[in-house]
């Protein structure tokens, strides 16, 4: 996107990326991790600031508030706006290093010291943006954008409207929600006390896009127990559980990985393995469209 163009939303996006909001797969807590209720406590007052008095913080760490709908437009149906805190697990997310960078055609330098690109064969996509500043991270952690692009998107929307009194509009619900990236951020979700009628999520996709629908979601978790025996004397005894959960992972279709599909293609999606000889864990996302594919 064009930074100049929406300088509002930039600073408060760089602003969040800040906050090291990592979930959890491992833990217990609600939220699963302390930074998130950090981040939580900032909206809030940020919310607050651009009169949202009843901003707060409810069960789980999910953030609710509302803007009263402008004279006039109170019968009209309540719109919610959600997007959710945390950042995926799954990459280095500590210490995030913003840079915003203006796309020309060929690679993007990310890191000149590490000699880390943005390769443009590799994401193609980048084309459609030649011309504009593009944020991106300096290559050696994410940047989450997924989703802290999309509370920006909100909170700007905010504080647009403080600013812009004129702009008719109907009661807004807003609520941030915690760990997302872990299949949990709508365990707590209390939609009486949201209030909306109908809510739209801010979060991944295409500019101008708008997804109506939703794919079947599961975890899949594998625990292979095998037999250690010393090396020297293991002929015929030792069953080593890392070597059979290779072979588990090397039996899944090629063509239902994630990338060898697209659209309303499912995927299995082994992204996590550990163990030793003795045993070893596998943890396995599971996604179709289809629920009778999903289900099989």
């Amino acid at each position: 996107m064009s930074t100049k163009k929406f300088p509002n939303l930039v600073s408060q996006f760089l602003q969040y990326v800040k906050f090291e909001t990592q979930s959890c797969r491992e833990s217990q807590d609600e939220p699963s991790s302390p930074n998130q209720l950090k981040m939580a406590e900032f909206l809030v007052e940020e919310l607050k600031s651009y009169g949202l008095e009843d901003a707060h913080i409810g069960k789980g760490g999910v953030v609710y508030a509302s803007l009263d709908a402008a004279k006039g437009f109170e019968d009209c149906p309540a719109i919610g706006l959600i997007a959710h805190m945390d950042t995926s697990p799954d990459a280095p997310a500590v210490n995030i290093k913003p840079q915003i960078i203006q796309v020309e055609t060929g690679d993007v330098l990310l890191n000149p010291e590490k000699q880390i690109y943005f390769r443009e064969n590799d994401f193609p996509e980048i084309k459609k943006y030649v011309g504009q500043e593009v944020i991106f991270t300096d290559g050696t952690t994410l940047l989450g954008a997924d989703d802290k692009a999309g509370v920006a998107a909100i909170t700007a929307c905010m504080a647009y409207l403080k600013d812009h009194p004129e702009v008719t509009h109907a009661k807004i619900c807003v609520a941030f929600t915690p760990d997302e990236e872990i299949a949990k951020g709508t365990v707590n979700f209390d939609i009486p006390r949201f209030g909306a009628d109908y809510a739209y999520t801010f979060d991944g996709g295409e500019i101008g896009t708008l997804e109506t629908e939703n794919f079947n979601a599961a975890t899949a978790m594998v625990t292979i127990k095998g037999v250690v025996v010393h090396p020297g004397l293991s002929k015929g005894k030792m069953v080593n559980s890392i070597k059979l959960a290779s072979r588990l992972i090397g039996a899944f279709p090629e063509e239902q990985a994630p990338e060898t599909t697209e659209g309303y293609e499912g995927f299995i999606h082994p992204n996590k393995i550990e163990g030793t000889v003795a045993e070893t864990s596998v943890r396995i996302l599971i996604r179709d469209h289809n629920k009778e594919k999903f289900e099989a």
